[in-house]
């Protein structure tokens, strides 16, 4: 299955790590560090240009992409039916 990001963004259910919300995640100086170093890297996708709400992090292979979406963390899991399963 795979799972809607917002715009043309599409990523394997199986690659998403976690999906996190940006107001409460960011509070965290670990999360703001990790986001940081992650854009430094290269690693940063912002899915469109409106403000973001969600990032999702997403791995293969010890490799990883955090995309960054305008689309809250809670719509996310809810197009996601397989999350659901899982909590």
């Amino acid at each position: 299955m795979y799972l809607h990001l917002g715009q043309n963004v599409i990523v394997p259910e199986a690659d998403v790590i976690g999906i996190f919300d940006l107001d409460n995640t960011t509070g965290a100086h670990i999360t703001r560090f990790f986001l940081n170093e992650a854009e430094k890297a290269g690693r940063v996708t912002a899915v469109s240009e409106e403000l973001p709400k969600s990032f999702i992090l997403c791995g293969k292979n010890k490799d990883f992409v955090v995309y960054l979406s305008q689309l809250s963390s809670q719509t996310l899991l809810k197009r996601s039916g397989s999350f659901l399963d899982k909590i």
